[in-house]
Order: C-alpha cells, then structure tokens, then sequence
C-alpha cells in the first residue's frame, strides 16, 4: 500500500488544470529559480561587498574629520576642516558643540547599506550615534556624539549604495517578463490545435456535423488532426455501410416474412389451426415491427444531423401519442427547455422507453428538469419493476427479461442517448415501479 507524502493534495489541487497553464508552470519556475540564483548571487557578492567598501569610506571620512577637529581646536581651524570636509569629501558636517545626544535612535530601509554603514560607524566610534535614512530622500543624517558635543552629518545617499542594483533589477524583471510572454504566446498557438481536436471530437461524438480538421501547429499535434480526420471518414462510411446492409436485410427478409403472413393467412380457419395460426400472425407482426423499428434507428442514426428543438414540445407529443394509444401518462415538464438534439431518434428513445413503462403499469408520469450542463427527462410508473442485479441486463440486445417485448427497445434508446453524450439508468421510482432517466448533455 503506497504511503500518502503530506502536502500533496494540497499541491495537485494548485497546480493548473489545463495544458497550457502547466505548460507555462513548466517554463515559469526554472525561469524564476535561474533569475532568484542570478540574483543570490549578485546581491550576495557584488553589492554586498560594494556596499560594505562605500560605507566603510564614509565612516571613516567622518571619523578623520572628527579627529582633525579635535586635534586642531579654534574656530578658525574648526571652519577650515569643515569647509574642506565639505569640498573634498561632499559631507556636509556641523559640530554643535556642548550637546549630549539623547536617546539615539536609527530607521532602516531595505537593502545592505543601513546595516553595513551601522556596522562601519560602531567600529569607527566608540560612542553613541543615530541614522535617519526617510528624513531626506537624498541624503543620510548621521548624528555622532563626540567630547566637544555632538557632530552631525549630512551623507550623499549616492555614495552609499552602487546605482548598478537598480538596473540590474529591472533587466532581470524585464527579460523574466519578456520570455514568459513569447513563451506564452508560443505555447497558446500550440495549443489551440489540440483544443480545436478536443471541440471536434466531442462534437463528433454527439453526433453533430463537423468538417475537417486543419492541421497546425507541431507535428504531434498535426498528426492527431490528421488521425482525427481518418476516423471520422471512416466512422462514416462504416455508418453508411451498415444502413445499406440494414436496408438489404430488411428488404431480403420481408419478402419471406410476407410470404409467411400470406401461407397464413390461406390456412383453414377451423377452431383447431385458430390459436396456433393467431399466435404465428402475432410472431410475424411482432419480427416486421422489430426489423422496421432497428432499420429506422440505424437510417436515422446515420443522416439525421442536431438541431436546436424544444424538448418540452417533444415530450408532450410523446405524451400524447401514448394516451392515444390508451396509456395514463402524465406529464411535468418546464415551458420551454432547449437542446440541440436529432430529434427523430430522440423521440424514438424517449418513445421505447415510454411504451416499456405503459406496457407494465397502469400509471406512467414523464418529466424533465434541467441540470447543470445537462437535462434529466424522467420516465416514472407504478409497476413491478426490476430488480437491481437484472437492470444492466435489460439494456442487452434481445434480453428482454422481465421487460417483456422483443429486447430491442431498450437497446436502441441507450445506444440513441449515448450517441448524443448523454445515457439511460435504470432506478426505483418514486410511484413504487421503476424509473428510467435520461441524462442529455445540453
């Protein structure tokens, strides 16, 4: 028994459905990794070690200046320092002299250079100091306790970090985005052709009218159109080829089966030959109905094509036409509930199926309700039903089991719904007999 890896579910349920999004995952993520380790990298080594050299020399500009000051006290020398300071250096610094700094505090922004300059000035001071990096967006304020009072700093951001980060972040953005776009547009052209094959094919099989295919795209995919187009070339002539045989058999034996009706009907009439020659008009009529209903199914099968139709209107035809014929059938259906169907061999299904129903009940309800993509017409009766284990049975061409009938019916309504997508199961109905539900794909 295979063991469950914790967290896998959770994985297959975020990762794309379609081929075209996995397809992108698939290009987008060594994409990512490749620019996050370029990245690692260059942050790592490049302007980490820039921006510990940058802030180190200010520190250390700052810490001479303060020495020069000390170690030449006068204003005249203090103007002097600071002025040179000022030209030589780009530092803008101030000695408010007799000050103690009060609780020095630092704000830090995002990057290396507050960490690396906080570093640089503990280990050029041995004395408390404070940075405001958001005061002024072009400058750092550095604020320094020294014995004479306080120093304060006015830094060139510019001289702090290395301008290369900022354009090396968006040419790393902006090739991710650029080749995750040609790819996309690439794989989307790849796979509109098998898109277009999954439209076809689903359309196909119910039963619609569909003109080739035209191969694109890679030569896998072009392949599978071309199969595709095979196929349904000879889906075709194999259902054109066997209405022909249908039509043959059928035409080779009624002349047979008249021939038989004929001999039966010039028997004698006595009561004796009365029953039997009933009975043998009854076998006959019963294989003529047979043999004409599986021809019609197999001739509409094979040209009728689907159309938009009112399923409602169907529904209460069939409705009638089975009270004409002395069934008690009742009918719940919505006002208006349009499908795409073949409307001759849907009636039929629907028809069998009701005729079944009437033939062991005395009740017989025909509903329909639209769900979701798909539409339930629900025959209903009163009779004794079928038991559980024997209702795939039923569906068997020519086992009629507790159905009665010639073992057709049944047959040929799955074989209509399944053709349109749909299918026919059998379940316990609601008025105590069986239920027979259609499911039609909208």
């Amino acid at each position: 028994m295979r063991a469950r890896v914790p967290g896998m579910n959770l994985l297959k349920r975020l990762m794309p459905r379609s081929l075209l999004g996995r397809s992108l995952l698939m290009i987008l993520l060594p994409l990512v990794a490749l620019q996050a380790v370029t990245f690692q990298i260059f942050y790592g080594s490049h302007v980490d070690i820039v921006s510990r050299r940058l802030t180190a020399a200010i520190a250390g500009e700052i810490a001479l200046t303060t020495q020069l000051l000390d170690r030449f006290p006068g204003q005249r020398n203090h103007d002097w320092i600071l002025a040179s300071a000022r030209q030589r250096l780009g530092l803008e610094i101030t000695l408010d002299p007799g000050v103690r700094l009060t609780n020095p505090r630092s704000t830090n922004i995002l990057g290396p250079m507050d960490d690396d300059l906080e570093v640089a000035l503990n280990q050029a001071f041995d004395a408390p100091f404070s940075m405001d990096w958001t005061s002024d967006p072009r400058s750092v304020l550095i604020s320094i306790q020294v014995a004479d009072g306080v120093v304060h700093v006015v830094a060139p951001r510019k001289r702090l970090y290395s301008t290369t980060i900022y354009l090396f972040v968006p040419w790393v953005a902006g090739t991710a985005l650029l080749l995750f776009g040609v790819a996309a547009l690439f794989m989307r052209n790849q796979v509109r052709g098998i898109r277009r094959l999954a439209r076809s094919a689903e359309a196909f099989g119910l039963g619609r009218e569909i003109p080739p295919i035209r191969p694109e795209g890679a030569t896998e995919v072009r392949q599978a159109a071309v199969a595709f187009n095979r196929m349904q070339d000879r889906i075709r002539r194999f259902l054109a080829q066997r209405t022909e045989m249908l039509a043959g058999v059928s035409h080779d034996l009624r002349t047979p089966l008249t021939r038989l009706r004929l001999a039966l009907a010039m028997l004698p009439k006595d009561a004796a030959w009365r029953e039997d020659v009933t009975e043998m008009t009854d076998d006959v009529e019963e294989m003529e109905r047979m043999i004409s209903g599986y021809l019609a199914f197999a001739r509409g099968e094979g040209t009728e094509q689907a159309k938009p139709i009112d399923l409602s209107v169907m529904l209460a035809d069939v409705a009638t036409a089975a009270r004409r014929g002395g069934a008690n059938i009742e009918i719940n259906v919505p006002e208006s509930l349009t499908v795409s169907l073949r409307a001759d061999a849907v009636r039929r299904a629907i028809t069998n199926l009701v005729d079944n129903a009437r033939r062991h009940a005395t009740r017989v309800m025909l509903s329909a309700v639209p769900r979701g993509r798909s539409v339930l017409v629900n025959v209903d009766d009163d009779g004794p039903g079928i038991a559980a284990e024997q209702r795939e049975d039923v569906f068997r061409p020519f086992q009629s089991g507790s159905t009665g009938g010639t073992g057709l019916g049944l047959t040929i309504a799955r074989d209509i719904v399944r053709a349109h997508g749909g299918d026919i199961s059998l379940e316990d109905s609601p008025l105590g007999g069986l239920r027979a539900r259609v499911r039609l794909p909208v």
